[in-house]
């Protein structure tokens, strides 16, 4: 299941900006960030493909979500120009991101060439 965040959980859970200017992810796994909002077609469009991803890869990668249009310093931060704009968060690595609907292969794809996982078999 994707999380809803918040200013106060990306701080705790993703980076705390105005503690350090230097990036130093907080997090226990690797993860997507989902920047979307609620009138946003492609947004919807994405929503359950990443449900998909959180729960194929649950407990191997966090997913979050962020509207934007509730946490526009979070859109700031990562520059956030048109949406829905994906934030993939390695573990040693600075984020990389992409915009637009990435199909489930794009994510499998991403997930293993950033992350370093592979899809888990399905049972």
């Amino acid at each position: 299941m994707t999380t809803a965040m918040d200013l106060a959980l990306f701080k705790e859970k993703i980076f705390d900006f105005e503690a350090s200017k230097e990036w130093s992810y907080k997090g226990q796994r690797p993860a997507i960030i989902d920047f979307y909002a609620d009138w946003c077609g492609p947004c919807h469009m994405l929503a359950p493909i990443l449900e998909q991803v959180a729960e194929t890869y649950q407990g191997l990668v966090d997913v979050y979500k962020i509207d934007t249009d509730a946490n526009p310093e979070l859109s700031a931060l990562f520059e956030v120009r048109g949406i829905p704009t994906l934030v993939f968060v390695p573990m040693d690595e600075s984020p990389a991101i992409s915009s637009g609907v990435l199909p489930p292969e794009a994510f499998e794809k991403a997930i293993s060439d950033l992350f370093g996982i592979s899809k888990p078999e399905s049972n």
